[in-house]
């Protein structure tokens, strides 16, 4: 009697991805996959990032304050909440790296983890917004309680769940490094938008409906986080539906039993490659750099252009402008990034960003007390920083590749934990470390240190890392050497060998198929209905078909010809 096959949720058709195609497309798997999807799910964070605290502070704990202050319970409590955090935060997402890496199911090993995560990111968002207030008199233990809880459901388990989920998607979704360059663009520019978002949408809403910071309204606070919460659960299922898992999609087809890749494993997998440690040492640097200026900025502002016509009276209006300058060459950087990468190699074009990040940071740092310097040298940071941004998903990509041609096996799980550990931890620790640096921004030499300097020297050390980062040359020898452990594996099992891509081109063709004789079913059950001809129809959808295939000719023909 043979075995039974257990099954799972992930083989029914309702879970299955919409993605078909073998290769990379920019429509719908790129955006809204690799972009829309992750613009919703991380909508919330964009704006926790700058207003949280905020929140906290003027409108959670706001009767509490006596002359304008909090009291020291209050302010402790605000100060230990996110360091402490910070713990369980890495821990979380050293955990889910490891749920992942355990994991094998039809929909892959990260994508599942999309969906649990689509669920508690909208519940711990909400929760973040329903505390009740302290009534002014007695010591808020419930609310400092709770609002605990729903900070570390959200950032703790929530958020590590989404993050390495996603971060894991861009080196499983395809063998193609160009292809992966173009998902990893679309993932970090969904960041990229978040943040513009939260730091430059946000504040409208701020005042227009929330009621601003003099007369907040607490009950549209909710409403408004409810909301988002409503987007985050949509936007992150549908991600779940336009991505696919390629690469691990190549081991589901044998029969061998899935081996997991212990932690120690692992470690020494990554260990023992330079090309890791400098990937994640330079992500290291760019991240934590990154929230000293973006925690900075504020008091920057007001400590050099408050009282001076372009910043008013707090310097508000410097920090606009900054932040715009800072935003603009981000987004326009965008557009060719991706093909500068495909045409020249992704060190290239990093480092050369990142000499240029620097030398903006320098005269920006050579006179800080000058608006237009500042600005000029701004712009120059955030349009020489884009290509690491853009890219870096894509270069650890390159090296999980690399590790898995010399040892045989992944290290995603691993790795991406670590890379969300960096990506969720950096806020909580900074904020710590800026205001000890700073004295709570009271300083203004230690402030302009944190917004300019810090990051400045993080760049320069990254271009001279990414001078060593030569793991680009070794792609194709790897790609070939990871054909041959699957094929080695798949013969020892006595198994028929076929290579990924013509297995996905197999596949490809099928689900063409399929949907060809859906859609002639559909026709039928059409022309039955309304007394049709079924050929009659059939032969007009052909017709437009032919036409509209003989125009897509004729327009790459004349881009070709443009071209020459």
């Amino acid at each position: 009697m043979s075995e039974k096959v257990k099954k799972s949720v992930f083989d029914t058709p309702l879970f299955s991805s919409k993605i078909k195609s073998a290769r990379v497309k920019l429509f719908p798997e790129a955006v809204i996959g690799y972009f829309l999807g992750p613009f919703g799910a991380l909508l919330a964070s964009g704006i926790f990032t700058s207003f949280l605290n905020r929140y906290w502070t003027d409108i959670l704990f706001a009767n509490y304050k006596t002359d304008g202050l909090l009291p020291p319970s209050v302010n402790t409590f605000l100060t230990l909440l996110p360091l402490l955090s910070a713990v369980l935060i890495v821990a979380g997402n050293l955990a889910v790296g490891q749920l992942i890496e355990r994991t094998h199911t039809k929909a892959g090993k990260a994508r599942p983890w999309l969906l649990l995560s689509s669920l508690l990111l909208s519940v711990s968002c909400i929760l973040l917004f329903v505390l009740p207030m302290g009534n002014g008199s007695d010591t808020p233990v419930l609310t400092m309680t709770l609002t605990a809880i729903a900070y570390n459901l959200y950032y703790s388990v929530a958020y590590p769940l989404y993050s390495t989920a996603n971060s894991t998607l861009v080196p499983v979704s395809t063998r193609n490094s160009n292809q992966r360059g173009l998902l990893a663009s679309f993932s970090n520019f969904a960041s990229v938008a978040v943040m513009g978002a939260g730091g430059m949408v946000f504040p409208m809403i701020i005042a227009w409906f929330l009621g601003g910071w003099e007369t907040p309204n607490k009950t549209a606070w909710t409403v408004a986080f409810v909301a988002i919460a409503v987007v985050t659960f949509l936007f992150t299922v549908l991600q779940y539906y336009f991505t696919r898992e390629r690469v691990t999609e190549e081991g589901m087809h044998s029969e061998a039993p899935k081996s997991k890749i212990s932690v120690k494993k692992q470690l020494k997998g990554v260990a023992s490659d330079k090309f890791w440690w400098i990937v994640i040492i330079f992500f290291f640097l760019f991240q934590f750099s990154g929230m000293f200026k973006n925690l900075s900025i504020t008091y920057f502002c007001t400590d050099r252009f408050s009282g001076t016509e372009i910043g008013g009276a707090d310097g508000a209006g410097a920090m606009a402008i900054i932040n715009i300058l800072g935003a603009v060459p981000m987004a326009v950087a965008m557009t060719f990034i991706w093909p500068l990468s495909a045409k020249f190699g992704k060190k290239i074009v990093v480092l050369a960003g990142c000499v240029l990040a620097a030398v903006g940071g320098v005269i920006a740092g050579l006179f800080p007390d000058n608006f237009y310097a500042v600005a000029v040298g701004v712009c120059l940071k955030s349009f020489g920083s884009s290509p690491a941004c853009y890219m870096v998903l894509a270069l650890i990509s390159d090296v999980l590749d690399h590790i898995e041609a010399k040892r045989g096996y992944r290290c995603d799980g691993l790795t991406m934990s670590i890379y969300s550990s960096i990506l969720a931890a950096s806020t909580p620790i900074a904020t710590g470390l800026f205001n000890l640096i700073s004295g709570g921004g009271a300083n203004a030499v230690a402030n302009t240190i944190c917004y300019i300097w810090i990051e400045t020297v993080a760049y320069a050390v990254c271009a001279v890392l990414m001078v060593f980062f030569s793991v680009e040359k070794y792609m194709e020898a790897d790609k070939a050497e990871i054909r041959e452990h699957q094929k080695a594996l798949a013969l020892a099992n006595g198994e028929e060998w076929i290579e990924p891509e013509e297995r996905l081109r197999l596949e490809e063709e099928e689900a063409e198929r399929q949907a060809e004789e859906a859609r002639k079913a559909e026709l039928k059950a059409k022309c039955e209905k309304k007394g049709l001809d079924f050929e009659e129809e059939e032969s007009k959808y052909q017709a437009a078909r032919e036409a509209k295939r003989k125009a897509a000719e004729e327009k790459k023909a004349k881009r070709e010809a443009k071209k020459k």
